[in-house]
């Protein structure tokens, strides 16, 4: 049994026997992703059960950490109203939208009309028409915003009354009387200056913000590099509509590495183990097909240099060589630039990282080229002729697949083609292909077939 389930199995037996009591005062030391854990082993009946055992804050709160298709299964037990009142009022908006951008465009519209805080709901409305891609969509709307003509008093005053429906408060927001932000008011000047002071007099005009419409991994990497724990966000005019947490970009990274690694891994679409083998197929096939075809277009390869074979028949010992080294060098290469397109540490040389590619491919070609030449003559022992094809065709392959590795998925994502792609079975198979007909050409030059 593993280890979690041996954690929670005194409370999988108090569920069995329907002991609410002993639930209760279990689940009441515990945190929400905890519970949210523990949630997951249990069967559809014991879920309900448990729930309604939870207040509407902590049980709110647990299904934000559970499986999105669980959670999604899981809502069909509850109205529309019950969504609106019990979960929807409990979160944040940005969690409020990532509930209810799951569920069918009706029931949406529904749970919206049900949500009695019309500030809430007007939030819910606003964040709904962000692009899942931009900064819009990681934001909430609850902050602490503070006029710069108000006292300092009286901007306590303020203060507190947002901060009474926030879990945290990491930044006070100062803006103008459009909205617009100017910028933020620490703690210790709160502490230490006069209350008769203004804002304005002691605010931090210094602002690190970003814009609601720009591309949410362009957020991520500015919370990143400057180390924030929240950002705010403000709209085309400069009116501040809300903040990104680092919990919020955290989250979006890993949805972003999870699509990258199924790319690389040559899955066309978002899938989980919880799909249906259906939809992993559908989404397996694509490039599974595409690989079926490369294979065929290297069996036509070898196909029409079966006379240089018949001449030479080593040559044919050497093809799943060349063909292995230039896929493996290919995805090697296509790795380190995607790594370093999604890090923004690559820069705009791209013909700078091109030759530092191409040295690395000849400094590695360059030894594996002389071990294989080594074998080929003192332990297979092949006429120096074919020994130095062997040799001089891995140098080649190697070098070409570099290149290749590391243009295309800086070309992809000059294209807006997210270069992920790139580092899979695309950069396999064509260098596959590429890596025997290079082969071959090399080999009928350097022994005349």
């Amino acid at each position: 049994m593993p280890k979690e389930e041996n954690i929670y199995q005194p409370l999988l037996s108090y569920i069995e026997e329907k002991n609410a009591k002993a639930i209760s005062e279990i689940i009441s030391e515990m945190e929400a992703v905890d519970i949210a854990n523990f949630f997951e082993i249990l069967d559809d009946t014991q879920r309900v059960f448990l729930y309604e055992l939870m207040d509407n804050e902590v049980s709110a709160e647990m299904l934000l950490y559970i499986d999105e298709e669980d959670r999604k299964e899981f809502l069909k037990n509850f109205s529309t109203k019950e969504i609106a009142e019990e979960i929807i009022g409990e979160i944040n908006s940005d969690d409020a939208v990532d509930i209810i951008s799951e569920l069918p465009e009706h029931q949406q519209n529904e749970i919206i009309q049900y949500i009695d805080d019309n500030e809430l709901a007007q939030s819910i409305v606003d964040l709904l028409r962000y692009d899942e891609h931009v900064a819009g969509s990681l934001m909430a709307t609850e902050l602490v915003k503070v006029d710069h003509n108000l006292s300092i008093i009286a901007a306590v005053k303020e203060m507190r009354k947002q901060a009474e429906d926030m879990d945290e408060v990491y930044s006070i927001y100062v803006v103008d009387e459009q909205d617009k932000l100017l910028g933020t008011l620490s703690l210790k000047k709160l502490l230490t200056t006069s209350t008769s002071s203004k804002v304005s007099d002691v605010y931090n005009s210094k602002i690190r913000c970003v814009q609601d419409n720009e591309p949410a991994e362009d957020a991520a990497r500015y919370m990143q590099k400057y180390e924030l724990f929240e950002v705010p966000v403000i709209d085309a005019l400069g009116r501040l509509v809300g903040r990104i947490t680092i919990d919020d970009v955290m989250d979006f990274i890993k949805e972003e590495t999870d699509k990258d690694y199924q790319l690389a891994s040559g899955i066309a679409t978002d899938i989980d183990s919880t799909d249906t083998i259906l939809n992993i197929t559908k989404a397996r096939l694509p490039w599974l097909f595409i690989g079926m075809v490369g294979g065929l277009i290297g069996s036509r390869v070898l196909q029409g240099n079966e006379e240089a074979m018949s001449h030479v028949p080593a040559l044919m010992f050497f093809v799943p060589l060349i063909a292995a080294t230039a896929g493996n060098i290919g995805v090697q290469a296509s790795a380190i630039i995607v790594q370093g397109l999604a890090n923004n540490t690559l820069g705009q040389n791209t013909l700078k990282t091109l030759m530092k590619e191409v040295s690395v491919a000849v400094a590695s070609g360059l030894i594996l080229s002389l071990i294989i030449f080594g074998f080929n003559l003192f332990i297979n022992h092949h006429d120096m002729m074919i020994s130095i094809t062997i040799s001089v065709a891995l140098l080649s392959v190697i070098i070409i697949a570099a290149m290749i590795g590391t243009i295309v998925p800086i070309f992809l994502n000059k294209n807006k083609i997210d270069p992920a792609i790139a580092t899979g079975p695309f950069i396999t198979t064509s260098n596959d292909i590429l890596g025997v007909m290079v082969y071959f050409t090399i080999a009928k030059l350097i022994l005349g077939l």
